[in-house]
C-alpha cells in the first residue's frame, strides 16, 4: 500500500487492531513501534517522543490484540508469542513493505528480538528500549532487588521476611508485587519523579487498562525455547537503549542481550530509569534516529 497518515482498524488473524501511520510524507522505510507491558499501549509514547521521531520517520503503531484500542481475543489464553509473531506478519502484510525497521519498548523489545527472529530477511534494524527477558529468573530478581533499593524501611524489613519465609522466588516476586503501591512501582520505574507523574496522567487520560491477561497467559503458556537462547541466530543491526538507573529489566538484561546478539551496540543513559524515552526524550530520539540513517 501506499502510506497514508491516519488511524485504522485493521483485521490481523481475526481480530481487529489499533493501527496509525505518522510521518508517511517522509517516505523513509517504516519504523513500526512495538510496545511494552505485556499489555500495554502507545498513548503515552505517541504524545512524548513519538512526534520527534516523526518529523524524521514515516511510523507505524500498532496495538496488540487485547491491548489498548485493539480488541480483545475471545479466549482469555490467546496470547502466546506465535500468535503475537502471526499477527505481525499480517500486519507486514497489510503494509505492502519490503522491510521494516522495529523499535520495541521494555518486553516490546523482546517482542522485537522474537520477529528478527521469526523474518530475518524483511526486518532491518532493531531499536531495543530497556528490553525484558521475561521467563528469565534474572530479570525476576533484578526486579525484586530493585524494589528492596527503593522502597521504605518498613516494606524493607517485611520484604527480608518473605525472604526467610517463601523459598521460591516466583513465589517471592508475586507477593512482593501484591504489596507494593503505586507510589513505589513510580520509583521502580522512573528516576525522575516528576516524568513519573506525568507519565501516572497520560495513563489516567487515555482511560486505557491493562488487563493483566496478556502478561498472565504468558507466564502460563511460556511456549518454544526462550528467546534468551536463541540470540546468536538473530542477524540484524541492533542498538540497544537502557538506563543506568533502570530497576524493572536492567542493564545486566541489555548486557546478556548485547553480549549475546552478533551486530550489536549499547548505550547507556545516565539519568534515565526504565524509560529513557521518556526521561531523556530528545537525546533517545536523536540517537535512534541517528542509528536509524546511518
Amino acid at each position: 500500500m501506499s502510506f497514508k497518515n491516519g488511524e485504522y482498524n485493521v483485521e490481523l488473524n481475526g481480530i481487529k487492531h489499533w493501527v496509525k501511520i505518522d510521518g508517511s510524507e517522509h517516505k523513509t522505510r517504516p519504523l513500526i513501534i512495538i510496545h511494552g507491558g505485556p499489555g500495554g499501549n502507545h498513548y503515552t509514547f505517541e504524545r512524548t517522543i513519538g512526534p520527534l521521531l516523526t518529523d524524521k520517520r514515516t511510523i507505524v503503531y500498532y496495538e496488540q490484540r487485547g491491548c489498548g484500542r485493539s480488541q480483545k481475543p475471545h479466549s482469555d489464553s490467546d496470547y502466546t508469542v506465535d500468535i503475537l509473531i502471526k499477527d505481525f506478519f499480517q500486519l507486514k502484510k497489510w503494509l505492502s513493505t519490503e522491510k521494516v525497521d522495529l523499535l520495541g519498548y521494555s518486553f516490546g523489545g523482546e517482542l522485537a528480538l522474537e520477529f528478527a527472529y521469526a523474518f530475518p530477511e524483511e526486518i532491518n534494524d532493531l531499536v531495543l528500549s530497556g528490553p525484558s527477558l521475561m521467563h528469565s529468573e534474572i530479570q525476576i530478581m533484578i526486579q525484586i532487588t530493585g524494589f528492596m533499593s527503593v522502597v521504605n524501611k518498613d516494606l524493607y524489613k517485611q520484604f527480608l521476611l518473605l525472604t526467610k519465609n517463601i523459598f521460591s522466588i516466583d513465589d517471592l516476586y508475586k507477593k512482593i508485587w501484591e504489596m507494593v503501591d503505586t507510589e513505589t512501582v513510580d520509583l521502580l520505574l522512573f528516576n525522575n519523579q516528576e516524568i513519573a507523574k506525568k507519565n501516572r496522567q497520560f495513563w489516567e487520560e487515555s482511560k486505557l487498562v491493562n488487563t493483566g491477561l496478556m502478561i498472565k497467559a504468558l507466564y502460563e503458556n511460556p511456549g518454544k525455547i526462550p528467546i534468551e537462547l536463541r540470540l546468536k541466530e538473530i542477524r540484524q543491526r541492533t542498538l540497544i537503549i537502557t538506563g543506568v538507573f533502570d530497576r524493572n529489566t536492567g542493564v545486566s538484561i541489555s548486557n546478556i542481550i548485547h553480549r549475546e546478539l552478533s551486530n550489536s551496540s549499547l548505550r547507556l543513559f545516565d539519568k534515565s530509569a526504565h524509560f529513557p524515552d521518556l526521561e531523556e526524550t530528545y537525546l533517545f530520539a536523536g540517537t535512534a534516529v541517528e542509528f536509524l540513517e546511518s
